[in-house]
């Protein structure tokens, strides 16, 4: 098959998802079509079988900000007209999935009729989406792609509630790459951290209000009272700056380090003993299963899909969002000695299920059925 996969290329969820899946099916022989406007940081080689195509940005002084949906609907245009694609596989629905449909009308117009699927991930539900300014064109955008998917049945769930949805949505969830996403043997590194063996925590995300990183740094305060440990937080974004001056105030910053972002967070989490994801919101949980991939138990919280991902006493704990004391409590508990090799066990095993291997013949059966049942549509026509 020739996909055109469209994308966020930054380090959020979205974007790594899709673009691991391109790798992943470029390696199965597909020819996949990269379509965004910038490289996606996760696309770290090239084959014969993968393409990238900028999304061109021109700007005019009538223009207070540049009209990215109209370039981008241009250039899958292009895209599909001179690569001949039999796909269009949109991640996030703002604004690539109305992007794709203004792309697929246009190309209806000079005889050419493609499919797209909009994956949906998350905020763009959630979040963005339910804002009185997108919600209508994110409706409309759903119910005119030709196949839709959701990382988890709570999102799939959400997206009924919250939106006049009359599409059948297909649960297909996040992935890892047990490949990449494994513990490593860095015993120097963990003991420049942590040289008096002290039990190291783990947290990483894009440093959003939603992902409640005050929460980390609360049960890290809590943990370091009963326990020698250290906390590294991984990313970079909006919370930074007052996630430091809260270390402070609460006398930890000297065992807190902030390492911003980096690429090969595996790296990381193969010496962490805990990773904690207290957010308010989460469709899934992606970094949580990079860090189970790593041999490493979660503490988080209940919301959103993450009770699809980590289950409650085996691979970590779930708490109720804000819930700082229990989620303490429970960390205490993972990280005793007795405790805490069963818990790290547990947590590969789970990672396991959602590898790579498991998921991608998923997404493969999904695209044929959407193009067949698009060929049997208009052979009906």
């Amino acid at each position: 098959m020739k996909i055109g996969i469209v994308c966020y290329p930054t380090f959020g969820g979205s974007g790594v998802v899709a673009t691991e899946l391109g790798k992943a099916l470029a390696k199965e022989g597909h020819e996949i079509h990269f379509i965004t406007y910038t490289q996606p940081y996760r696309l770290d080689f090239f084959s014969e079988n993968i393409y990238y195509h900028e999304v061109d940005m021109v700007s005019y002084p009538l223009f207070q900000y540049p009209p990215y949906e109209l370039a981008l609907a241009s250039k899958m245009v292009n895209v599909v007209k001179y690569e001949k694609l039999d796909l269009l596989h949109v991640h996030y629905a703002i604004p690539h999935a109305s992007a794709a449909y203004m792309a697929r009308q246009i190309l209806r117009s000079q005889g050419i009729d493609i499919p797209f699927i909009t994956t949906l991930h998350g905020t763009d539900i959630t979040l963005v989406g339910q804002n009185s300014s997108y919600e209508p064109v994110v409706t409309f955008s759903i119910n005119e792609s030709d196949g839709v998917t959701a990382v988890s049945a709570d999102l799939r769930q959400d997206t009924y509630k919250h939106f006049d949805i009359r599409r059948e949505i297909e649960v297909i969830p996040n992935f890892i790459d047990l490949q990449r996403f494994k513990k490593q043997k860095k015993e120097h590194f963990k003991k420049a951290i942590c040289p008096r063996d002290e039990k190291l925590i783990v947290h990483t995300s894009n440093f959003r209000k939603v992902k409640r990183i005050e929460d980390v740094v609360q049960v890290f305060k809590g943990i370091r009272e009963v326990m020698p440990a250290k906390l590294l937080l991984v990313g970079d974004g909006p919370e930074r700056e007052r996630i430091e001056m809260l270390s402070r105030e609460l006398l930890v910053c000297d065992d807190v380090r902030f390492l911003g972002k980096l690429d090969a967070v595996e790296e990381v989490l193969s010496v962490a003993d805990l990773f904690i994801m207290p957010s308010q919101q989460e469709s899934f949980g992606l970094a949580a299963l990079e860090a189970m991939a790593c041999e490493v138990p979660v503490i988080s919280s209940n919301a959103g899909g993450l009770p699809e991902l980590n289950v409650q006493g085996k691979t970590g704990f779930m708490s109720d969002v804000g819930d700082v004391d229990d989620m303490t409590r429970n960390a205490l508990f993972i990280l005793q000695e007795e405790n805490l090799p069963i818990f790290k066990a547990n947590a590969l095993a789970r990672a396991k299920e959602f590898e790579l291997s498991n998921i991608l013949p998923l997404y493969e059966r999904y695209y044929e059925k959407i193009i067949e049942k698009h060929k049997n549509q208009q052979v009906l026509i």
